[in-house]
Parts: structure tokens; C-alpha cells; sequence
């Protein structure tokens, strides 16, 4: 029986995908085989020696002790693309919200309640709050993955010139794409040339601050902006003093800060991208899936830490080991293995590797220990 800690609340659609039979699942474990997480943060919490995987259910993992857990066996899982519909669609609105000033007429009828013959007093004030179109305007997507894909097909379909960067852009990205959009291999072309920026990458030391004053700078003048990714992707202080410059017309996030919030041009939303009924349920089944397959196979798919791999799994006997990626550890591991070896796989991700082996007969604990004696050696599991 495996315990499931839940650091947040999970969708029952994912949980009823955990056979009753060999999982349970509580908030209140001290000891437990693996946790479901949504934003809760994770950094101070002390992990029992059991745990071996963390999923989060969504794709960010800033709220995750990554290079701990690496350090100490534990496979940490995320969801892309799981919630990338859900994300699109608010984007669509985005650029709708930055264009038209929707929600600032909106706000301004409000405050007309009470007001005699209120229909046209609220109709004169409609040149307010006019807005140009986004058809025919030029939109660059910083991001090329499942979100950002579906952003740039999105907008070609609204009549959009659509341009997108991503240095990275895989194999099922580009086939994904939309042949209307233009792949170009320099940032500084997306600042340069479009009307509308939209960025969807992760956050990293690298990617921190994408937008900032020095990037601002290259872009035209009444550019607009939309951040549903993270927060820390833009230098909220240099937004701010752009919005107020007139440099950006229009900035929509969905990460508050008080500097924006200041800004009669800026739109927040309370973190939305992922909030539909739909994403949180496929973002439960894909996290379900994916601590199953690797508690009860092995086998390791969307981990942010450890590289993936899947060897073919029949029944018997299955040793997965976690160690470093060092010189000649698949002959110690391959020497030390006392049973005829029938199936092995082997993947390796910056300083980590995974391997595992299928054997014809049961290991036997000597076998085992003789295994996590190997320097490198961090976890073995025999399944």
C-alpha cells in the first residue's frame, strides 16, 4: 500500500485514477510514498525517508526544493500541457482586454448606478474607452511549448500576424505549429516588431526579468503586453514606470504587485491562467499517472529533475536505481547484479542518471546493499 500526502486540494477526478486497493490518500501523513501538490510551498518541509516522488499538478515548480529532492532520490513530476487549453483561452481574452479597455468601461458603468436616464449617459462616455482591433496587428509569442503554441494558432485564427521565438522548440511543437507563423531566432525581433507580446516560458535564473527596461526599450512605442506565465518573467518596477511613460499602452498579468496595481492601464487577474474545471482535472489525471507509473512500474515521464525513461515492463523483478552520472557506473551496477539480467534501461539528465534492470529472479537483500554500497549510488528500489 502506498501513502499519497495532498498538500493542496486534488480533483476526484484524478484521485478515483488510484486503485483504492493499493494507494491512500490523506493530508495529515507523516510518513508517505509520494506527494500531490498544487501551489503549496514545499521549500521548508522536511521529507520522510520513504518519499519517492512529487507531482505537481500544473507546470511551474518554483514552490519545489528541486535540487534537494534530486540530491536526495525523490522524482519530482510536473503536467505540461495539461492545463494549456485553459491558459490559451485567457490569453484570447488578454489581448482582448488590453486592446478595448473592457474593463475599465465596465468599472466606469458601475459607478454610474443611480444616474437618471442611464442608458445614454453611459453611451456618451463609450469614445473613452474605444480600442483598436487586434486583426491584422502583429503578435509575438516568447515560448513556443504546449501553451505557447496554442497561443500563436489561436491568434492566426483571429486574423493575427503571428510571430514566436523559442530557442528550444521541439520536434511536437513544430509540427503543432501553424505554418502561418513566422519561427524567428532572435528576441530582439519579437521587442522590435510587434504590437502585442506574450511570453510563455518557465522561470528560471535565465528567463527572470525577460521583460525589463533594457527589452522595454526596444519595443514600439504603445506596445501591450500580457504576462500569464510568472510573475518574476517581468521587472514589475520597470512596468510600471513604462506604463506611466505611455511606452506600453496596455499590461495584463495575472500576478499582483503593488507597483502595477498603481497603473490605470494595467489589468491583474488573481492567477486565473489554470482555473477551469476542466485544467484542474487534467492536471489531477496527468499527476495521478504519472507517481503510478513510476511507483508501480518505474517507469519516468515529465520529470524536472531526473531524465525520462520507460523499459517494457512484464512482471517479475525490476531494481531502479537513482544515482549520479559518473564514469563507469553502468559496469559497477552491471557487476554487482548477481541475478542473469533479462531488461535494462539507462538515461542520464546534467549530473543525475537512472537505470533500470529486470532480472530473472528475485534480488536478494545482500544484492541490494551491494548495490547502494556503489559511490554514486543515492536510491534503489526493487519493484
Amino acid at each position: 500500500m502506498y501513502n499519497v500526502k495532498l498538500y493542496n486540494k486534488i480533483s476526484k477526478v484524478g484521485l478515483e485514477k488510484l486503485d483504492p486497493a493499493k494507494y491512500t490518500c490523506a493530508e495529515d501523513f507523516a510518513d508517505y510514498d509520494a506527494v500531490l501538490v498544487r501551489s503549496a510551498k514545499l521549500h521548508d518541509v522536511e521529507f520522510p525517508k520513504n518519499l519517492k516522488c512529487i507531482a505537481r499538478a500544473g507546470a511551474g515548480v518554483n514552490n519545489i526544493p528541486l535540487d534537494r529532492c534530486a540530491q536526495q532520490g525523490i522524482v519530482v513530476f510536473n503536467t505540461p500541457g495539461a492545463n494549456a487549453n485553459a491558459v490559451k483561452e485567457l490569453v484570447v481574452c488578454a489581448l482582448m482586454l488590453a486592446s478595448r479597455k473592457i474593463v475599465q468601461g465596465a468599472n466606469w458603468v458601475q459607478s454610474l448606478a443611480g444616474t437618471p436616464d442611464i442608458g445614454p449617459a453611459a453611451e456618451k462616455g463609450k469614445a473613452t474607452y474605444a480600442g483598436p482591433e487586434i486583426a491584422g496587428k502583429r503578435l509575438g509569442v516568447i515560448g513556443l511549448g504546449a501553451i505557447g503554441v496554442k497561443v500563436a494558432n489561436a491568434a492566426v485564427g483571429l486574423d493575427m500576424e503571428v510571430w514566436g521565438y523559442d530557442p528550444y522548440l521541439s520536434v511536437d511543437g513544430a509540427l503543432s505549429l501553424s505554418r502561418s507563423v513566422k519561427h524567428v531566432t532572435e528576441l530582439d525581433q519579437i521587442f522590435a516588431n510587434c504590437d502585442y507580446i506574450t511570453i510563455h516560458v518557465p522561470l528560471t535564473p535565465d528567463t527572470k526579468n525577460t521583460i525589463c527596461a533594457a527589452s522595454i526599450a526596444k519595443m514600439k512605442d504603445g506596445v501591450r503586453i500580457i504576462n500569464l506565465a510568472r510573475g518574476e518573467l517581468v521587472d514589475t518596477k520597470a512596468m510600471a514606470e513604462a506604463l506611466e511613460s505611455g511606452k506600453v499602452a496596455a499590461y495584463v498579468s495575472d500576478f499582483a504587485s503593488d507597483e502595477i496595481l498603481a497603473q490605470p492601464n494595467a489589468i491583474t487577474l488573481p492567477h486565473l491562467g489554470a482555473s477551469t474545471p476542466e485544467s484542474e482535472d487534467n492536471c489531477a489525471m496527468m499527476a495521478v499517472k504519472e507517481i503510478s507509473d513510476y511507483l508501480e512500474h518505474g517507469t519516468i515521464r515529465n520529470s524536472v529533475n531526473f531524465p525520462s525513461l520507460k523499459v517494457p515492463y512484464e512482471g517479475g523483478y525490476r531494481i531502479c536505481m537513482i544515482h549520479k552520472n559518473i564514469p563507469n557506473m553502468i559496469a559497477s551496477i552491471t557487476a554487482a547484479v548477481k541475478c542473469n539480467i533479462e531488461n535494462m534501461g539507462n538515461r542520464s539528465k546534467g549530473d543525475y542518471a537512472y537505470t533500470i534492470i529486470d532480472t530473472a529472479e528475485a534480488p536478494s537483500e545482500a544484492n541490494l546493499e551491494a548495490l547502494r554500497a556503489i559511490d554514486g549510488m543515492i536510491s534503489i528500489r526493487a519493484i
